[in-house]
């Protein structure tokens, strides 16, 4: 390890035994001494942070920078340990000099939660450009294709929805984890109830947690008193946290550290992981409690949710082959109560951050936590379809459920629109709070395609045209049709490629892909062709098919008759018409501007329309089908009469051909 003393010179602890000239041996004893003791601190720190320790290790490591030495590594774990027990200014300070001291030595996930820490502090510029840096390190992905301004503007359509109140069973302590129970509540605390604090967790230094009942969801009077432990064999001395009742009220699954006939379950490193356990109601109490088959002693593996029908379990897991520091998983439950295959969620949810606490509502919509998605600081509360995650985008919930600090354990009962969630938003970051919610307006989780259908000649609304949404399958999956005002709006696969599709009689169907829709309306307008031109023929004054067309004017330069390439594009338009109506017939008429001679500009004209007859006839129309008019300067179009002052833009309004049908 590197340690720097904050004067400039850098020493290796092997070096330093190993300078002789230009100290006197007083000097380098003293420094060596010094070294020494950082170096043995830096160890007994170490080994509390790889054992998961944090606050010791924090104050340890902090005891070091203040002796003047600091390394990369040193500010990585100081800043990790921080981060991991939500002291996110803290944690900031440690990575922002982490990557102003050492850029060399920051890895990629320094950057993103260092990000994350700004947005703690209120501070979006920074987080973006540091995530920008992120990206670079990881070579990018799809989780980085928004800007700051384009996902706040996401998180602000979302906000505003909940109505928050006051849990009155909070305690000082940290109270999380809320979970449906019978007619009532279980949460998570680590209040201390008369263990007289002989059991602390040293990942944060708090006590280790147990589930406390809550009978009636109508009695929010209570106090914390009022809460009482969970009866049964549930609690012990270490952690058990999270929960989740079965439909028939017969099985409770729940988080607890890994607990081997009544000892702590260690890892190969001697770390205590979290497993998965179930209990089953017998004799009126909680009893028969096993460890789940889905657990290992080498990862994690906790915070159990189910589906509506109860046959499939959502937990979060920080085991080989996920996509960041945990993600989300699913397991069928059997019949038999054993479980079938573990399946990653997948990137539509899973990040390089962490995805953890989900919750699945009875109307089938996924609820978790991530610091991984675009969000306010540290874990943000997210949602998406349950039932078809792959095709599926995921949504901010907003303010005032998210914030800056962490929020996470949401619940919600769909049918009461009422909920929980926890936050350690406040005065005490570092404890955790509850908070029941009301939700004043539904969340769309939907991706819509939504615009206008228009005549792209007339631009006259269309209404009853027909839109259609077609698979990545070439399969029309929904169908609609624009009302009076040519307005439709149909329903997207959100997370996937759509293609739309607009047709109507009389017009040439348009199409457009779209590769990955946002949350709400994305916006697609179409203009269709028509396929019939319908022309009331007047000898006095023939139609213009350039005009019908809606074609950009044709110009040709000054004393020129060459076909520009501006003009190419405009003619093959005419082409395409004469293809399509083999009947039709046009005259092309040919103007110039008022400079130079009468009878010179009328032969320049006759080049022009003759110049335009001959393109038409070389893209296989019939000669027979065509007429070329010159009529020089007879028809000027604005005030550039002969001997007018005029500038090169006026006269060149002049310089252009007409195709008018004859027939």
């Amino acid at each position: 390890m590197i340690l720097r003393l904050k004067t400039t010179f850098a020493f290796s602890l092997v070096g330093l035994f190993l300078l002789t000239s230009g100290v006197n041996a007083q000097e380098q004893t003293k420094e060596e001494k010094e070294a020494q003791d950082a170096e043995r601190l830096v160890e007994r720190a170490n080994e509390r942070y790889e054992s998961f320790s944090f606050s010791p290790a924090i104050d340890v490591y902090q005891k070091v920078l203040e002796r003047g030495f600091v390394s990369a590594d040193i500010l990585k774990k100081l800043g990790n340990a921080y981060y991991f027990n939500s002291q996110y200014d803290k944690a900031h300070g440690m990575y922002s000099r982490l990557i102003e001291e050492f850029p060399e030595e920051t890895e990629a996930q320094h950057y993103f939660r260092c990000a994350q820490t700004c947005k703690t502090l209120g501070d979006y510029d920074r987080a973006e450009q540091l995530m920008l840096l992120y990206a670079r390190k990881i070579e990018a992905n799809e989780n980085l294709e928004l800007s700051q301004e384009e996902y706040m503007t996401q998180i602000e359509k979302n906000s505003g929805r909940y109505t928050l109140g006051n849990f009155p069973y909070n305690s000082r302590y940290s109270d999380f984890a809320p979970a449906y129970y019978k007619k009532g509540l279980l949460f998570a605390s680590d209040r201390d109830t008369g263990n007289l604090a002989r059991y602390r967790h040293s990942w944060n230094n708090h006590d280790f947690l147990d589930l406390y009942q809550i009978d009636s969801l109508t009695d929010l009077t209570g106090t914390e008193e009022r809460a009482p432990k969970l009866s049964g064999a549930i609690n012990t001395r270490l952690h058990e946290s999270t929960s989740v009742l079965s439909k028939d009220e017969q099985t409770l699954y729940f988080t607890r550290n890994n607990l081997k006939d009544g000892r702590r379950g260690k890892d190969s490193l001697g770390i205590i992981r979290l497993k998965l356990y179930r209990a089953l109601w017998q004799n009126e109490n909680w009893e028969t409690i096993e460890e789940l088959s889905l657990n290992s002693d080498e990862f994690s593996t906790a915070h159990p949710a189910l589906s509506p029908d109860g046959k499939v379990m959502i937990f979060a897991s920080d085991r080989p082959g996920g996509y960041g520091a945990s993600d989300l998983y699913k397991t069928e439950i059997k019949g038999d109560g054993s479980f079938g295959e573990v399946v990653n969620l997948g990137p539509t949810i899973n990040t390089p951050g962490r995805e953890t606490f989900p919750f699945i509502s009875a109307d089938s919509v996924l609820y978790f936590a991530s610091d991984g998605h675009y969000g306010l600081g540290g874990l943000d509360l997210f949602a998406t379809r349950y039932t078809d995650i792959l095709n599926q985008a995921v949504v901010n919930l907003g303010r005032p459920v998210n914030g800056p600090q962490d929020d996470f354990s949401f619940i919600f009962d769909s049918q009461e629109q009422t909920g929980y969630f926890a936050s350690n938003r406040g005065n005490d970051a570092a404890n955790d709070d509850i908070f029941p919610l009301v939700q004043d307006r539904a969340l769309d989780l939907n991706c819509y395609a939504f615009g206008l259908v228009r005549d792209r000649n007339t631009q006259r609304l269309l209404a009853g045209a027909t839109v259609e949404v077609i698979n990545e399958e070439n399969e029309v999956i929904r169908t609609t049709k624009t009302d009076l005002r040519g307005v439709y709006r149909i329903k997207l696969l959100c997370g996937r490629g759509n293609f739309i599709r607009v047709s109507m009689p009389e017009y040439q169907s348009a199409e457009t892909f779209v590769a990955n829709p946002v949350m709400g309306d994305n916006n697609f307008n179409f203009d269709l062709e028509p396929e019939i031109i319908v022309v009331e023929q007047d000898p006095l004054e023939p139609a213009d098919i350039g005009k019908l067309l809606a074609l950009n004017t044709i110009y040709f330069d000054l004393n020129k008759y060459d076909i520009r390439p501006d003009a190419e594009i405009e003619i093959q338009k005419i082409v395409a018409v004469m293809e399509r109506f083999p009947s039709l017939k046009i005259r092309v008429v040919s103007h110039t501007d008022s400079r130079g001679n009468d009878d010179y500009n009328l032969w320049l004209s006759q080049k022009r329309a003759d110049a335009t007859v001959e393109y038409i006839a070389e893209q296989g129309i019939a000669r027979d089908r065509l007429i070329g008019q010159g009529k020089g300067e007879q028809e000027i179009m604005n005030q550039c009469q002969n001997a007018v002052p005029c500038s090169r833009a006026d006269h060149q309004l002049n310089r252009r051909s007409e195709f008018l049908i004859f027939e």
